[in-house]
């Protein structure tokens, strides 16, 4: 148990994601009987996921390209038709106005002073995390039975993103609790997000996966009142945070079991 509250916030979600994907996998094998190579099925479906995105926007101002970790649920209706719900944890270590950050706190040398009249070591990261719910509609060309092929999705939710503070063992008074969200650009709003991409279930029902390209815009807002390094509030009040990637996913359907026929003398 102590072990899992010294883990970052990143481990943490990869550890319910794996967990996850074990529970979901002995599911699927024990529920796994309708046969999708002639019938379009009606299938939930859990699923995790990675994307590689690049900034746009306001984003792009602050952020480099980052990574993407999700997981969430899908419901393909016999018609086709998906709705789902989804969260997707955004990690990026590249910070691009770095510099200006914190410049109240550095030295000349862009350092900051510890307790013990030293340099403390500090890092800065990328996080956020969107949340949503989804629409899509599939499209059974070019698959090998009429549940896979090409699908579009679009999702609406919410988005929030902020840099990371880390002080190596706590030693800059400056940045201790609330001083430290004084720095940390917190961001949130509502955003959108638009795929269009290809989905696999197999015959075998063994591998299931889905890939493809996804954009993402938000119109964001910051929410701290004032930058404690400028002591201004942000210069940008109406954002607009673009991320655009491509993702790729690993699918556990959960199909129903057939009735079993009951014959009597």
């Amino acid at each position: 148990i102590n072990s899992l509250v010294h883990l970052q916030p990143e481990q943490q979600i990869m550890r319910s994601l794996i967990l996850t994907f074990l529970l979901s996998v002995l599911i699927s094998v024990g529920f796994s009987q309708h046969n999708v190579t002639d019938t379009s099925l009606s299938i939930p479906m859990f699923y995790a996921s990675y994307a590689y995105q690049v900034p746009g926007g306001d984003m792009a101002d602050r952020f480099g390209a980052n990574s993407n970790i999700g997981g969430g649920f899908k419901w393909k209706l016999a018609s086709n038709w998906m709705i789902g719900a989804d969260f997707s944890y955004v990690f990026g270590n590249t910070i691009n106005d770095e510099a200006q950050l914190m410049s109240n706190l550095k030295t000349e040398t862009g350092h900051i002073i510890d307790l013990s009249g030293g340099f403390t070591q500090f890092d800065l990261y990328e996080r956020g995390y969107f949340v949503s719910a989804n629409v899509g509609k599939l499209f059974p060309v070019l698959s090998p039975n009429p549940n896979s092929g090409f699908f579009v999705s679009a999702s609406a939710g919410y988005f929030q993103h902020k840099i990371r503070i880390d002080v190596l063992n706590n030693t800059a008074p400056q940045l201790w609790d609330d001083y430290k969200k004084g720095y940390d650009r917190y961001t949130a709003g509502i955003g959108v997000s638009e795929f269009i991409g290809y989905m696999y279930l197999s015959n075998s029902r063994l591998l299931n996966f889905y890939g493809g390209f996804e954009f993402m815009q938000a119109w964001t807002s910051p929410r701290r009142d004032v930058n404690f390094d400028t002591m201004e509030p942000d210069p940008v009040q109406e954002r607009f945070d673009v991320l655009n990637g491509f993702r790729i996913g690993w699918i556990i359907p959960i199909f129903q079991r057939q009735p079993q026929a009951l014959y009597f003398n």
